[in-house]
């Protein structure tokens, strides 16, 4: 079973107060990204994997989804998401996408945020995720960098000049890493691009496009922190079809 983090208070309080969980989708920097990865979504069947407070499963309605299935692991989650969504063609369940088996051919899109670095087989998952999706269906997922989540303490140090650096340690030690973030302990897994796109390949589907996520020049003058996100990327986002 996967660590259910969200479910802890002090994490879920911090976690609650981000701006993307105010805010919604336009409080997420990479969201302009992620959208130009999407296919059109209207009519299409959607799962959307580590679903949240439903932002993304209430903008894919909004946007023509024919039926959007939520999936979290967190009770927290899917109650707060049940209580913002009036939809009857959006569903949230509790799930584990450690063990979560979904019918065949249902969907014809996969969505994820942020979610597929939590999850230790992640073989397992694309599989899933495969037989899930109708022939011609997509898959798009974000996931924290690994470049980002490789070092063993990952966080801001400086350099000989006393430049801002983000420390690159054992990268190609694949497996489980332990930071502190709202609460102590929160478990994560590292794989390589090369591992997760070669999941991806040997599972059946066709990579269409990867993106490593930095801020534009016009969203560091909207929010000037963003600029420490041109030093090394945060996220990588991913488009594949089955």
């Amino acid at each position: 079973m996967a660590q259910n983090i969200y479910d802890n208070q002090d994490f879920f309080a911090g976690y609650s107060r981000l701006p993307r969980q105010v805010l919604g989708l336009d409080g997420a920097p990479e969201w302009p990204a992620v959208r130009a990865l999407l296919p059109a979504v209207s009519g299409r069947r959607v799962v959307d994997l580590g679903c949240g407070f439903g932002w993304a499963s209430r903008w894919m309605r909004e946007h023509d989804a024919a039926s959007v299935l939520g999936l979290d692991l967190s009770e927290n989650m899917i109650s707060r998401a049940k209580a913002d969504t009036d939809d009857s063609k959006i569903e949230y369940r509790i799930a584990d996408l450690e063990t979560v088996t979904l019918p065949e051919a249902a969907f014809d899109l996969a969505y994820s945020a942020l979610t597929f670095h939590y999850i230790r087989d992640f073989g397992r998952l694309v599989r899933t995720i495969h037989r899930a999706l109708a022939p011609g269906g997509d898959l798009v997922f974000t996931i924290e960098h690994p470049i980002f989540m490789a070092a063993v303490h990952p966080h801001w140090i400086a350099d000989e000049d006393g430049r801002k650096t983000w420390p690159v340690n054992r990268y190609s030690i694949e497996g489980e890493r332990r930071t502190d973030w709202f609460a102590k302990g929160v478990i994560k897994y590292h794989r390589t691009i090369g591992t997760t796109l070669n999941t991806l390949i040997r599972s059946g589907f066709q990579i269409l496009a990867v993106e490593e996520f930095a801020p534009s020049r016009e969203q560091i003058t909207q929010m000037p922190e963003l600029e420490e996100e041109l030093e090394r990327p945060m996220m990588l986002l991913v488009s594949a079809r089955r």
